[in-house]
């Protein structure tokens, strides 16, 4: 069984950093993992993607050049380092992973996920 554990939020000011951590237990083989957010009231969206064997990323244009998505060697971890937060970033983030084996160009359809961690609070205040 894929279970997912997320780590690494918090509450940040404006402008600051967090890395979020997700370690994946019950596969081996490299596939595509993904980070996502709900903020109150909205709907669940993609933040990036990796394929867990390279280093093919994806990412959402509200956070391109502030966020990096990174894998570790064991290529059951990813991460997600995000840079000058800003308080529209606070949300609900959860870590996603796919049963397939590369990253598509609709990295962000949740339906191609098919296990989900419980998710980790991103807070940044103004």
């Amino acid at each position: 069984q894929v279970e997912l554990v997320e780590s690494g939020g918090g509450s940040v000011q404006a402008g600051g950093s967090l890395r979020l951590s997700c370690v994946a237990s019950g596969f081996a083989q490299s596939r595509m993992m993904g980070w996502f957010r709900q903020a109150p009231g909205k709907e669940r969206a993609g933040v990036a993607a990796i394929y867990t064997g390279g280093d093919d990323a994806h990412y959402a244009d509200s956070v391109k050049g502030r966020f990096t998505i990174s894998r570790g060697n064991a290529k059951n971890t990813i991460y997600l380092q995000m840079n000058s937060l800003k308080p529209e970033d606070s949300a609900m983030y959860y870590c996603a992973a796919s049963a397939r084996t590369y990253v598509t160009r609709f990295w962000y359809n949740q339906a191609d996920y098919n296990t989900w961690g419980q998710g980790t609070q991103v807070t940044v205040s103004s």
